[in-house]
């Protein structure tokens, strides 16, 4: 009996290619990525020629207080970064990712070095919705995630793992916002940390989605994280909202060509069978749309 079934493949909601060899995910199962913070011309660049067979998506630079974080990082060019000094200077900086063809806008709040004020994080956010942008927050530190979600960020680019958030905070949070995971990352307490906030957001009934934060450690084998994908499972989620974290949601085409995967097992139901699914998958073809009719 054909146990064959297909998905669409994984969008991996958090990478930075300036820090990978893009040409490595050529072919994977991978269909997307998002590229949350780097110089906006050469994440441009990459975008207008990707992969093949992967669309990319990007932010541009990190929208931070002048000497926030990445400032001072090895790895962070000073064209990835956008010190942004107070509210009137949050609708130009808002403008220049719309004009570089950006899809999001990333903002950082990091403790530790210079944060951006209560007023300016909240003139990003609302120049990011004006222009039809989600604003993406690096929240790390005591204190940053309430602020990010407070000021209405649309999204988490890490699930917050420096405290554990209150339930009261998560409910509020939960039809709003949703965060990317990202607890590959991690190693414990923090990661413990992360995974309890995430269990009880996902427990009620906020949404997470599949992301690696790839150029932070070695690029994952075929273009996806096992370890991502199981932790992910170790939080509470299976079935379709596992699906919809790692390859979208429901209404993505399962057989589009350009964009879909099959493999010869049957649908996943949780993070292990996934894995094993995604491991054996490949691009679909044309001639496996001429086999199912």
């Amino acid at each position: 009996m054909d146990q064959r079934s297909f998905l669409p493949a994984v969008v991996d909601h958090h990478v930075h290619l300036g820090l990978v060899d893009p040409g490595r995910l050529a072919g994977s199962v991978l269909a997307e990525v998002h590229d949350l913070g780097w110089d906006p011309l050469v994440s441009a660049a990459i975008a207008k020629s990707p992969p093949r067979g992967v669309r990319v998506r990007f932010a541009g630079p990190f929208h931070t207080a002048p000497g926030g974080y990445p400032a001072g990082r090895a790895w962070a060019p000073s064209s990835a970064i956008r010190g942004v000094s107070g509210p009137q200077e949050a609708r130009g900086a808002v403008a220049d990712v719309v004009a570089a063809g950006g899809s999001f806008v990333k903002i950082a709040l990091h403790s530790g070095m210079p944060l951006l004020d209560d007023a300016t994080l909240v003139a990003l956010v609302r120049a990011a919705r004006a222009a039809g942008l989600p604003a993406v927050v690096h929240a790390e530190g005591e204190g940053q995630a309430a602020r990010a979600l407070g000021a209405g960020a649309e999204m988490l680019a890490h699930a917050p793992w420096s405290e554990p958030l209150p339930d009261k905070l998560l409910r509020a949070a939960a039809g709003r916002a949703t965060w990317i995971s990202t607890l590959a990352i991690h190693d414990r307490p923090d990661l413990d940390v992360a995974l309890d906030n995430v269990a009880r957001f996902h427990a009620a009934g906020g949404a997470v989605v599949y992301g690696t934060d790839m150029g932070n450690g070695p690029t994952p084998r075929r273009g996806v994280s096992d370890r991502e994908i199981a932790l992910l499972g170790e939080a509470g989620l299976t079935g379709e909202a596992l699906l919809r974290a790692v390859v979208g949601p429901p209404g993505r085409r399962d057989l589009d060509p350009e964009r879909a995967l099959v493999s010869p097992h049957p649908r996943p139901a949780d993070a292990g069978e996934l894995i094993t699914w995604l491991a054996d998958a490949r691009r679909l073809t044309p001639a496996d749309l001429e086999s199912l009719t």
